[in-house]
């Protein structure tokens, strides 16, 4: 990588072969890949002082399953990510935030050593997402302090070793739920409920059953928060049920706000990519290639938000359709799209072509609205049922479910729309 001072501007010019936005763990796994296999620098760019993402402040064991087959605290497993790809020889920037483009493979960069230009051959997006804040819920009542999301509260506790009160509620069900409620503990803050508007739980039975009574904790399916009570401190909530109407209040001193993802899209939209109008995603092909050129996506930005492990394996599939792309040999563009159907409001990837390569871990990934225990996926192409396969795991909300690719293999993407969705329940 070549290394330029333009006197006119003041601006630092960078010029490696690939650019990395964000060093997550899809971000640092593309950079441990890459680096050996790519003619120039790999330079992986991270608004935060340490790389690593989410995992480093998430204090507690269960990273790694799938990627590493071991099962390691968050910190540990963001080291990892870190170590990894710094020895593979990665250049990891910290304190670097993007803030546009300046071409359709340059970036605008800024630092406390002042402006950087970066022009890349190849450019991966790995923004990951984050969870949508009170204002963007809408939650009504008093604005007191003891209102935080999940990566606000383990910023706040593992990073800054803050303290938080001593009686929480924890609205939503998820995986991150949990993952809230063991923080909470380390800080001695017990969880006396936690709130979905699902009739179950939106986490696996293996967390929720063990979680109860392992944290005393409460689970109200079929309710939501309507009003946050108290300042300048948060005093207690209301919440209502969604069947009858029935309302009381909570006393508590801390509300964490969990799950309800967004991805971090922003640089997406400034350079004018596809977005899915309903994940707010941008738009991929198999290869994990956007609408630009270059440019690809990877990790919880396409989609919010699966585990740490799963967004990894991401940035391990993208390498090799990178090293494709420099060389000049990818497949053509995507003929055609896959489109989610009620209950399901996502799928990933949505670009696709007869000539296109399998997708990460040969999964198509949908977000389900609705609990089925076996539901039966349905592939329809003009409206007509073109494939179905019944699946032995359920499909819920809260968490990514995953369908066997093989589900869409010999279709004609040039022949009409294809949508994918369940069949009817009797």
């Amino acid at each position: 990588m070549t290394t330029l001072d333009v006197e006119a501007t003041g601006t630092q010019v960078l010029t490696p072969a690939v650019a990395i936005i964000g060093a997550g763990p899809s971000g640092l796994r593309a950079a441990a890949e890459l680096a050996p296999r790519v003619n120039g620098e790999v330079l992986v760019l991270e608004r935060e002082s340490v790389a690593g993402g989410i995992p480093r402040h998430s204090d507690h064991l269960g990273y790694g399953i799938r990627d590493r087959h071991a099962f390691l605290t968050g910190p540990r497993y963001a080291q990892l990510l870190r170590d990894e790809a710094a020895a593979a020889g990665a250049r990891i920037l910290t304190n670097a935030m993007v803030t546009g483009w300046a071409g359709d493979r340059s970036l605008a960069v800024t630092s406390p050593e002042g402006r950087i230009q970066v022009d890349a051959q190849a450019v991966i997006l790995a923004t990951g997402a984050r969870e949508r804040p009170r204002p963007a819920r809408l939650i009504p009542g008093d604005r007191g302090r003891g209102v935080y999301t999940t990566g606000h509260l383990q910023n706040l506790v593992h990073l800054k070793h803050g303290r938080v009160g001593k009686k929480a509620v924890v609205v939503g069900a998820e995986l991150v739920s949990w993952s809230a409620v063991m923080t909470l503990q380390h800080v001695g803050c017990r969880t006396v409920l936690m709130t979905t508007e699902y009739p179950k739980a939106d986490s696996y039975a293996a967390f929720t059953g063990p979680g109860r009574v392992m944290f005393r904790t409460k689970v109200a399916t079929r309710t939501r928060v309507v009003r946050i009570l108290g300042r300048p401190d948060v005093t207690g909530v209301e919440v209502e049920h969604l069947d009858t109407g029935e309302r009381r209040t909570i006393e508590c001193d801390t509300v964490i706000l969990t799950g309800d993802w967004i991805p971090d899209n922003e640089l997406a939209r400034a350079a004018g990519l596809p977005i899915d109008p309903v994940s707010k995603s941008p738009l991929v092909d198999t290869a994990l290639r956007t609408g630009r050129p270059g440019v690809f996506a990877i990790g919880n930005v396409l989609h919010p938000v699966d585990t740490a492990d799963v967004a990894a394996l991401d940035g391990a599939a993208v390498a090799e359709h990178v090293v494709a792309y420099l060389a000049g040999q990818l497949p053509g563009d995507a003929q055609g799209s896959l489109t989610a159907e009620r209950p399901f409001r996502w799928v990933s990837p949505s670009l696709w072509s007869a000539t296109a390569p399998a997708p990460p871990r040969d999964r198509l990934l949908l977000w389900s609205e609705e609990f089925v225990a076996f539901p039966t996926v349905v592939v329809r192409q003009n409206g007509k049922e073109v494939a179905r396969k019944r699946t032995p795991w359920p499909a819920a909300p809260g968490r990514v479910f995953r369908v066997p690719a093989s589900i869409v293999e010999g279709i004609d993407w040039t022949a009409g729309p294809v949508t994918i969705g369940m069949a009817e329940r009797r």
